[in-house]
């Protein structure tokens, strides 16, 4: 698998002067100053540079980068736009224009067929503002993420997945434990043979190891009761 191509920071690609320059950002030019340390003092592995595993998690972070902070499809380098599609749990594939309308980021993945009176977070209700708003103030070290393990290589590339923070920060309602807060996944990114451009992206995980512990400090220092863990910790794969 070919290296991206474009510059950047130490872990992620079209971050060049001249990309900073010339893409449509959210809310201007990102920066991980910040996540980047907690990655550094807490990754599992140290990927040699080149090596399998630090190319899929260099695309990985490129890509979350520009799903999150690029305003316009057409800016995305690592997907070809005209063709991307990403899935979570099975769920039906999402164009770059239909994970808009959804508030794009922590929304699509965070989609659930459980009734709303028992939703903690509820997706249908937040905005791509008021749900990175949500989280940011949650994980103030930033929400980490590394490449575990690639199962297969290009042109379909399987790897397992650790996101990762600390809940130093409120969540509706609940108190901040400043506890750590993981989930592990599966990743499918499908690239186009010519291109190297990612055309599909397929993401399994249960929503509950991130929903689950933000639960725990409870509300107004009353601690969760064991149903409402429960409900938000069930298995995507049984709602």
């Amino acid at each position: 698998m070919a290296s991206l191509v474009g510059g950047g920071d130490k872990y992620r690609d079209y971050l060049s002067d001249e990309e900073l320059k010339n893409t449509k950002w959210r809310n201007g030019p990102p920066s991980y100053d910040v996540v980047d340390k907690l990655f550094e003092q807490e990754r599992t592995h140290v990927w040699a540079e080149g090596s399998v595993e630090d190319k899929v998690q260099r695309l990985l972070k490129t890509w979350e980068m520009e799903l999150v902070h690029k305003i316009d499809p057409n800016d995305m380098k690592s997907v070809d736009p005209t063709k991307f599609k990403k899935s979570v749990n099975g769920r039906k594939g999402l164009t770059p224009e239909e994970a808009i309308k959804l508030g794009g980021g922590y929304n699509t993945f965070l989609q659930t067929s459980l009734p709303e009176n028992l939703r903690v977070y509820n997706p249908d209700d937040e905005t791509f503002e008021s749900s990175q708003n949500v989280f940011r103030s949650i994980f103030i070290r930033g929400f980490a993420i590394e490449v575990l393990h690639v199962y297969s290589g290009p042109p379909e590339i399987v790897y397992k997945f650790r996101h990762w923070g600390y809940m130093d920060g409120p969540f509706k309602g609940y108190v901040a434990t400043g506890q750590l807060v993981e989930l592990f996944g599966i990743g499918i990114f499908e690239l186009e043979k010519e291109s190297n451009k990612i055309v599909k992206a397929e993401f399994f995980f249960d929503r509950g190891e991130l929903l689950g512990p933000l639960m725990k400090g409870g509300k107004n220092g009353e601690s969760t009761s064991e149903m409402a863990l429960l409900e938000a910790s069930k298995c995507p794969f049984m709602k």
